[in-house]
């Protein structure tokens, strides 16, 4: 993102260093330049794609990481309640120590779950809100290129149009 924001930067450098044409508020640049640049910064575009991918996997390791984690508190759970049957008294003690446990585990595996989605969603949504932010500034910057090289044409046209008229 850094490296897209740098190359913008330097568009806008050539801009404002750009030799003024006389009689106007219009510059001239090297066409070739401004379109190395904006291949570059397409060249970048797919990086921040990839890094929300990267996300979309994180997010399901750490999802699946969480079932495993709660599925093994259940089954250690469910062993230790296994081993407590031994009379009645003990028996429902153990029952009632190993529901509060899985009830437990069942709540602390909701819990990581839900904060691992909500982990995911986040980092999806402001790499989304960067993605949006860069596609506007890059499209911006088109069509402020577009328009710059419209009105170069224009001058170009005006003074073609003044030395026919001097003949």
């Amino acid at each position: 993102m850094d490296s897209i924001m740098n190359l913008l930067e330097e568009m806008e450098e050539i801009l404002d260093s750009s030799r003024a044409v006389p009689f106007s508020n219009k510059v001239s640049v090297n066409k070739e330049e401004i379109y190395d640049i904006i291949s570059d910064i397409r060249a970048k575009l797919p990086n921040e794609l990839k890094q929300s991918k990267w996300v979309i996997e994180e997010r399901n390791k750490i999802l699946i990481d969480a079932q495993r984690e709660a599925d093994e508190i259940l089954r250690n759970a469910e062993d230790r309640m296994n081993r407590l049957v031994d009379a009645s008294e003990v028996t429902k003690r153990a029952q009632d120590q190993a529901s509060v446990i899985v009830e437990n585990a069942k709540r602390a595996a909701k819990d990581m779950r839900i904060g691992a989605i909500e982990y995911a969603e986040n980092v999806l949504a402001d790499t989304e809100g960067k993605i949006k932010e860069l596609k506007t500034i890059v499209y911006g910057e088109s069509i402020k290129t577009d328009d710059y090289f419209a009105q170069i044409l224009n001058v170009v046209g005006e003074n073609i149009q003044e030395l026919k008229l001097s003949k």
